[in-house]
């Protein structure tokens, strides 16, 4: 019991730190739809495991807050606050319920979060919202491909476990082009320059899952090879044409 007490001691000296109005709390309890006819019963001995102390009440080492602003204020802190970064309900909730109580605490917290505008915004960009957008389909072969990879392939003789998969999305065709694991961007960019734009040319569209291996070091590589393969012999051509006349 005194290490009860003295942990309700410690609770209130860092609430009163933490909250101003604090001592109005005990006004409060009186009126209060929650906690009233518990707060009476506990004038002169404990019921159901409540207890007061210094004009507060409490349920065993947890302080009960009256029905009021401060309820507004403890969720603002544990979900909002100076340490805090906008948690969920359930972690929101864990903060509150370590040391404080009252009656309908998650509901009320599930509608505290549902109507911060700053979680809403930050969801939105990670959860996708309406329904998914089908691809076009295609008119013309090897114009919209996509591309993947097959891993936890057995090693060849040439060390090869991977399978740089592409396929025609009009026709189905696809080309398996072997590989290894360890390949970085640049090794998969001239495998698709190789295997890919040499026979079919470059495509309008490419659709993948967005592997490390396909993102900017992949396009970077892959535009300076379409350059220095496509462009660059145009160029030469025409001045050899040009001289030619």
């Amino acid at each position: 019991m005194v290490d009860a007490l003295s942990k309700r001691h410690a609770l209130l000296s860092m609430l009163e730190n933490k909250l101003f109005g604090l001592e109005s709390l005990k006004d409060k309890y009186k009126d209060d739809v929650d906690f009233a006819k518990i707060f009476a019963a506990c004038e002169n001995f404990s019921e159901n495991g409540y207890y007061r102390h210094n004009g507060f009440l409490f349920k065993a080492n947890k302080l009960c807050v009256p029905k009021c602003s401060i309820r507004e204020l403890l969720m603002t802190e544990s979900h909002e606050g100076s340490l805090m970064g906008h948690f969920g309900v359930q972690k929101t909730l864990d903060i509150l319920q370590e040391k404080l109580f009252w009656p309908h605490m998650k509901r009320d917290v599930h509608k505290f979060c549902d109507h911060c505008n700053v979680c809403k915004k930050a969801i939105s960009k990670v959860k996708p919202h309406g329904l998914y957008t089908p691809l076009c389909v295609p008119k013309y072969p090897w114009t919209e491909i996509s591309m993947d990879f097959v891993m936890g392939l057995p090693k060849t003789k040439n060390w090869k476990d991977y399978v740089f998969l592409v396929v025609n999305r009009f026709s189905k065709m696809a080309h398996f082009i072997p590989c290894k694991k360890g390949d970085d961007a640049c090794h998969v960019a001239n495998l698709f320059f190789k295997e890919i734009v040499r026979l079919h040319g470059v495509p309008n569209s490419i659709v993948s899952n967005r592997d490390t291996k396909f993102l900017s070091h992949f396009w970077r590589n892959f535009g300076v090879r379409l350059v220095l393969n496509c462009y660059f012999p145009l160029v030469v051509t025409h001045k050899l044409m040009v001289k030619l006349r």
